[in-house]
């Protein structure tokens, strides 16, 4: 199973928001569905041995924590506007201490990034994706990677700190900054490559 970490830092926690206006709106979601639809979608196809956690951490009521997991994965396309709609109707869900589910493969709980980063610690080695890291080129990826990526602004200093302290490999995907879902199309890239 690969695992993808991404923080939304401003991305909303309501699903008030406006499907036409995702980028300004909704927080920046726009970065995080592009990441969605990257994890998961092949031509014809969707990668069912990848799960993604996005973190929102903006709006009225954060944290919350959207899991996906390409195993259950239904009503996906490869539109932003209807991926965007399915991560409104996970935010509208009523949550108490436990994950809800919200449609097939698509779950919404109030965990934080401690919370996830710990979690997910016990089932793989966490890898954090960081232009300063070793050149992924080469390397080969441990079983059950746990990528962490975040949007368009950098960890906050607590959230690396967080990180920090399960001693994750810092690995770098080039010479340039990239967005998000790129990284995670690259990371695919390395990974079906190495499989072959």
């Amino acid at each position: 199973m690969k695992y993808f970490v991404i923080v939304g830092h401003k991305a909303v926690t309501t699903g008030d928001f406006k499907l036409d206006d995702i980028s300004g709106g909704a927080g920046r979601l726009d970065i995080l569905i592009r990441c969605v639809n990257s994890a998961f979608f092949l031509s014809h196809n969707i990668r069912r041995d990848t799960e993604l956690f996005m973190l929102l951490q903006g709006g009225d009521d954060p944290p919350k924590t959207i899991r996906l997991s390409g195993q259950e994965l239904r009503y996906l396309n490869p539109d932003e506007r209807s991926t965007s709609s399915l991560i409104r109707n996970a935010l509208i869900k009523k949550l108490g201490e436990d994950e809800v589910r919200s449609s097939p493969g698509i779950y919404v709980s109030r965990m934080s990034f401690a919370d996830v980063i710990e979690m997910l610690s016990e089932k793989g080695n966490i890898i954090y994706l960081k232009e300063d890291g070793i050149d992924v080129r080469g390397l080969n990826m441990p079983a059950d990677p746990i990528f962490v990526i975040s949007d368009n602004k950098d960890l906050t200093d607590e959230e690396e700190t967080i990180l920090m302290k399960h001693d994750p490999e810092k690995i770098s995907l080039g010479p340039h900054s990239l967005h998000g879902d790129h990284c995670i199309i690259i990371v695919h890239n390395e990974m079906d490559r190495n499989v072959q």
